[in-house]
């Protein structure tokens, strides 16, 4: 996600950020490919758009101005950033939203955020956009209605968890991410449409690793990274849907973005495990819950 400080606005700030990022998956010992992407502000203008995507970036990333985690310099209306969106559709970028209105009421922020997407999807007709992890049923039934060249990703977290969890017994900052989790019915729509095999919804972990003091301040995000494949066995399996999974995760958002399907591959084993308090020395998602099923690297 390029929302980091400073933001990732030019050539120079793209080619930077991957080299480092390359860098620190090497030094882990991990094998990842980073996929560059750039922030969409007010005023870039078309070549530094362009210059972009020459770095290699494959998405520009509109975060409504005040929506979420850096994002006072983002935009607060389509219109500012016309000449920018058209370069994105020239040069056959694809438009990643964070789909939220700060201006709306907490809970209806992504609905109030539609309108404007179908505006972007009415007035560029060759671009190809990707609504971030959604979290209502109404956006849910936007992308059904919208054009193949729309989809939407949806998070292991926002399949597994409602409002109750962040709020019912008692506050619990774990589960504070944005958009808000939602109700049951709107999670039971999510989970329809990620085991539908629809082309159009495809996994995004959206995963934030805050650490402890800042999420314990109030600032939104879930370190869902070590325990999405978990949950989302889970989600799949409740289905009847396992076969599933592998498209959802690994095919369709792969194909939306034009891109090979990872080579490597990863073993699902039932096996119940107890979420630390720390991992990397950060809260993960569902720290204390026990969860069903392990994944393991295999090749």
């Amino acid at each position: 996600m390029p929302n980091v400080v400073p933001p990732l606005t030019s050539a120079a700030g793209v080619s930077d950020y991957r080299k480092a990022l390359t860098s620190a998956v090497s030094a882990s010992g991990f094998t990842a490919l980073p996929l560059s992407s750039f922030k969409l502000v007010p005023g870039m203008g078309r070549a530094a758009v362009l210059g972009c995507a020459e770095a290699g970036a494959l998405a520009g990333k509109y975060y409504p101005a005040g929506a979420t985690t850096n994002s006072a310099d983002g935009v607060a209306d389509p219109d500012s950033v016309a000449a920018e969106l058209g370069a994105m559709e020239e040069a056959g970028l694809v438009l990643s939203i964070h789909g939220e209105d700060p201006l709306a009421p907490a809970l209806e922020r992504e609905q109030a955020f539609l309108p404007v997407v179908d505006r972007l999807v009415a007035r560029y007709p060759r671009l190809r956009i990707v609504l971030e992890h959604v979290s209502s049923i109404e956006a849910v039934e936007a992308v059904k209605a919208w054009p193949a060249r729309v989809a939407a990703t949806i998070t292991a977290h926002h399949l597994s968890f409602t409002i109750d969890d962040l709020l019912g017994d008692r506050l619990d900052p774990g589960f504070y991410c944005k958009p808000l989790l939602k109700t049951v019915r709107d999670r039971h729509a999510l989970v329809e449409a990620a085991v539908s095999g629809s082309p159009h919804f495809f996994f995004g972990s959206d995963s934030a690793p805050h650490a402890p003091a800042a999420k314990a301040s109030g600032v939104a995000g879930t370190y869902s990274a070590p325990v999405a494949l978990s949950l989302l066995a889970t989600v799949f399996e409740e289905a009847d849907s396992l076969g599933r999974l592998e498209g959802f995760c690994s095919g369709a958002g792969a194909a939306f973005y034009g891109l090979g399907r990872n080579e490597g591959l990863l073993e699902l084993t039932r096996e119940s495990w107890s979420v630390p308090a720390l991992l990397d020395g950060v809260a993960p998602l569902a720290a204390g819950r026990t969860l069903s099923w392990v994944a393991t690297r295999i090749s």
